[in-house]
């Protein structure tokens, strides 16, 4: 019998480790493609590791990127901030301030969820125009800040979940206040919560395209508008546009693996309450 678990752990190791291989292999391309001189670069030598290392595409990507790399760190932390906190406040309100009508509010909070982006385009151009915020990093921020409420307010609210109700009660008994509550009781413990949250929304903001190319005009363009300029009309440079998407997607890869533990932790937290 455990000879066979054996085999069977074995077996369950060997195949996560081909689908991890499976799933690594664009990875894979892109670095090693990042490497080479434009010149080595053809379909029938796509796998083979470079025979001379060129950093040449890097810094050529670097340099056209880089402005670009400061709008999106200025969008996606801001943006990440704000709709975490307001989707703390949503949680915290519609899981321990349980109120008359909290259901439909939290049906409609989540109704934002399922509207596509592109269905608000013209209405949502028009709005920040009339604000004064079209092509700004601003505009930017509060559209993302806006559309990251729903899904901020359901990890918060399924978070707060697993407090029990009892501390609620007893601070209310002391005479503690709603706010009092929050930021005494609530905001210490919902480090796991912001995390996942942060991610979340950090991972979001950073890698959206459609917002980006329609709110901005250059210089105030994030990198993922920036990533598709790079390819030329006539030839692309094969080394210099994987090196522009590595280097796109290291932020967020950075954030993942400094924060995964956490991040699954949070997800687990209020999935059983108790």
């Amino acid at each position: 019998m455990l000879a066979l678990r054996r085999i069977n752990r074995t077996l369950l190791y060997a195949l996560l480790i081909f689908l991890a291989g499976l799933y690594l292999l664009p990875i894979y391309v892109v670095a090693i493609t990042s490497l080479k001189t434009n010149a080595a670069i053809s379909l029938s030598q796509m796998w083979d590791l470079p025979s001379h290392l060129s950093f040449a595409s890097i810094a050529s990507a670097w340099a056209q990127l880089g402005p670009n790399f400061g709008n999106s760190f200025m969008l996606a932390i801001p943006a990440t901030i704000f709709s975490s906190l307001l989707g703390s406040l949503n949680g915290y309100a519609l899981s321990k301030w349980r109120f008359k009508g909290a259901n439909v509010v939290f049906f409609f909070i989540l109704f934002g969820l399922f509207i596509p982006y592109q269905s608000v385009l013209i209405p949502l151009l028009r709005v920040l125009e009339a604000m004064g915020l079209y092509n700004t990093i601003a505009g930017l921020i509060l559209v993302h800040t806006v559309y990251g409420i729903p899904i901020t307010t359901l990890i918060f609210r399924n978070f707060y979940t697993s407090i029990p109700d009892d501390i609620i009660e007893s601070a209310k008994i002391d005479g503690t206040g709603y706010w009092g509550i929050y930021r005494y009781m609530i905001l210490p413990l919902s480090i796991s919560g912001f995390v996942v949250s942060g991610i979340w929304q950090f991972t979001q903001v950073w890698n959206n395209f459609l917002f980006a190319v329609a709110v901005t005009n250059p210089p105030n363009q994030p990198v993922t508008v920036a990533l598709v300029n790079i390819a030329g009309s006539q030839t692309v440079q094969w080394n210099v546009q994987m090196a522009s998407a590595l280097l796109a997607s290291l932020p967020t890869l950075v954030v993942y693996i400094l924060l995964s533990k956490y991040f699954v932790r949070g997800l687990l937290a209020g999935s059983v309450k108790g």
